[in-house]
């Protein structure tokens, strides 16, 4: 992964037993067919949408809804929520944890996520990204405006974007400084006077037993091996998206205000859960 966060040492992995191993195809099997169904029907019906409607999805997010939410039923993870989603056109600012985080933001509201463009590349990942309407952006100061072009694009079409403003994944017990440079495109003038952010807190509470950082993906932690100990665990944990109260961009003076403000309400709804 780039833009690593080397703030601590992985947890000690453990050896996956047999029964390790059946837990592991119990769940994958019906994972893949889930996923991999789901994706068919979405880029068939995505055939018929897009010349109809354009950046407009008016049905294939709700296919990937219903994914998200029957994968953590599959896994076995609970999923709860709480708050409000905000309605209407806007942006989402939330900490970032694991590759599970794709399930939970998706699993109660259709967002649209904003990803460094090396995502698109990524096996497997690259392509499920694309499939489902992600935004990919360079970053690179000279980008700024192209990418400012294709906010408004999606904004104007009732879209709800989705950015990490911590720029990579944490262990999940902590929220790292959000990156005021993601937050520069909100300033734009034509949609600082009518866009609203909403700060969302991802938790994860690790099964019964395992290190509190169970769930957490970040560094130099390959996808393969951390998604198989996810399968693995006899008995998974809970994870759960809090929707905190959104603001309105016009009421902070700069990017770097609008940064840590929401980069607080995050951190304040962090580790509630309880076992």
């Amino acid at each position: 992964m780039a833009d690593t966060w080397y703030g601590a040492d992985p947890p000690t992995a453990e050896r996956i037993g047999a029964m390790g191993w059946v837990r592991i195809l119990r769940r994958a099997l019906p994972l893949l067919v889930l996923v991999s169904g789901g994706l068919m029907t979405l880029l068939l019906i995505r055939m018929i949408e897009r010349p109809l409607y354009g950046l407009r999805r008016p049905v294939t997010p709700y296919i990937t809804q219903w994914v998200c939410r029957i994968a953590f039923v599959v896994i076995g993870i609970r999923f709860t929520s709480d708050g409000t989603p905000m309605q209407g056109a806007g942006a989402i600012v939330a900490n970032h944890t694991s590759w599970l985080d794709i399930f939970a933001l998706n699993a109660r509201k259709r967002i649209y996520f904003v990803s460094k463009s090396e995502v698109a590349g990524w096996p497997g990942i690259g392509w499920l990204a694309r499939a489902t309407g992600t935004v990919f952006i360079k970053r690179k100061r000279q980008e700024a405006g192209h990418q400012t072009q294709i906010f408004r694009d999606r904004l104007a079409v009732g879209h709800k974007l989705l950015f990490f403003p911590e720029g990579t994944s944490t262990d999940g017990q902590q929220v790292l400084a959000f990156k005021p440079t993601l937050f520069a495109a909100f300033f734009d003038a034509a949609l600082k006077d009518r866009l609203q952010i909403q700060p969302v807190t991802v938790n994860y509470l690790a099964p019964v037993g395992a290190n509190p950082r169970f769930y957490g993906w970040w560094g130099d932690m390959d996808f393969g091996p951390h998604f198989l100990i996810t399968l693995a665990a006899r008995r998974q944990g809970q994870v759960s998206v809090s929707y905190h109260a959104p603001v309105n961009v016009r009421d902070f003076k700069d990017r770097k205000a609008l940064a840590k403000a929401t980069e607080e309400t995050v951190r304040s709804g962090l580790n509630h859960l309880s076992t």
